[in-house]
């Protein structure tokens, strides 16, 4: 730290990022420890935007907590929603292991952190090489050349921990999942909706999902609609279709007026008079002339 703004913005995100830290670890859900890592990772982007080091900083805002954290929350939201946590260890001997290799881990990392020497002048050298060649060429040279093995290493445990919010999000189904003929049986057995629901649109002048279909009376149906947009009161007005269904049917009924013209009024008679007139001759009494 070169300067007291440097050192507040420590201090105030540092607590947040350990704070972060420590609900990855002690989180009971793993979507509530994906967002505390994602919170840990955003504040070290700041600190490294703080020290000049901005490729690092969007890299590791933008790669890390916008892709990988993004990643891990896409695979534990998609992973076994509905049925119980596992309790079953799958893996004899798992749990000691890794007990075992965290704490060897932390040794490793304690013992390397503690042979850091920051010589005098490293501010100077750090000046030296954002100048020239440059802030990303140098983190590329450093990256891609001198630490490219640490890098595929990296590569690896980031592979690895996907992996593992997998297995940690695993489940196990209380029951064998419903197949599309044992959805048809439900239908028929509860003899609702045994047709499948309604879907949403009116003819072919709309197909909105927020419009409901028009049942044969012409009110519209609230089973076309998604049950999420009518408690928001999303859905659309069924009324301007309505309206032009019907002046469809007084168009079909005017053009077939126009084609077949109705027959001439007979003094009331009816079409069964008729017929029975020209089959059995009048019924008046008097003679039939006509033939």
């Amino acid at each position: 730290m070169t300067g007291s703004g440097e050192a507040v913005l420590f201090w105030i995100l540092a607590p947040i990022a350990v704070a972060g830290s420590l609900g990855l670890i002690f989180a009971r859900k793993a979507v509530h420890a994906a967002l505390g890592m994602a919170l840990t990772m955003v504040i070290l982007g700041v600190f490294y935007l703080a020290q000049d080091a901005d490729f690092l900083g969007v890299i590791q805002i933008f790669v890390y907590t916008g892709a990988v954290m993004m990643l891990f929350l896409f695979v534990v939201m998609l992973v076994g929603v509905d049925s119980s946590d596992s309790i079953v260890e799958t893996l004899k001997g798992q749990r000691a292991a890794t007990v075992v290799l965290s704490l060897g881990l932390g040794v490793l990392l304690a013992a390397a952190l503690g042979r850091i020497v920051v010589p005098d002048d490293a501010a100077g050298r750090l000046d030296a090489v954002n100048t020239d060649p440059g802030n990303v060429s140098g983190v590329a040279a450093l990256i891609f050349g001198r630490y490219v093995w640490v890098f595929e290493a990296t590569s690896a445990l980031l592979i690895t921990a996907a992996l593992a919010a997998m297995v940690l999000a695993h489940r196990e189904r209380l029951g064998q999942r419903p197949d599309q003929r044992t959805w048809a049986e439900r239908r028929i057995r509860s003899n609702e909706n045994v047709a499948g629901l309604p879907a949403p649109g009116v003819y072919a002048r709309h197909n909105a999902v927020d419009t409901p279909a028009l049942l044969p009376d012409g009110n519209p149906s609230e089973l076309s609609v998604s049950r999420v947009l009518t408690a928001r009161d999303q859905v659309g007005s069924a009324t301007p279709w309505v309206e032009a269904e019907r002046e469809i049917e007084r168009d079909i009924s005017t053009d077939r007026d126009g084609e077949a013209p109705t027959r001439p009024e007979r003094d009331g008679a009816t079409d069964a008079e008729e017929r029975t007139r020209h089959t059995d001759g009048p019924t008046d009494g008097t003679e039939d002339t006509s033939r």
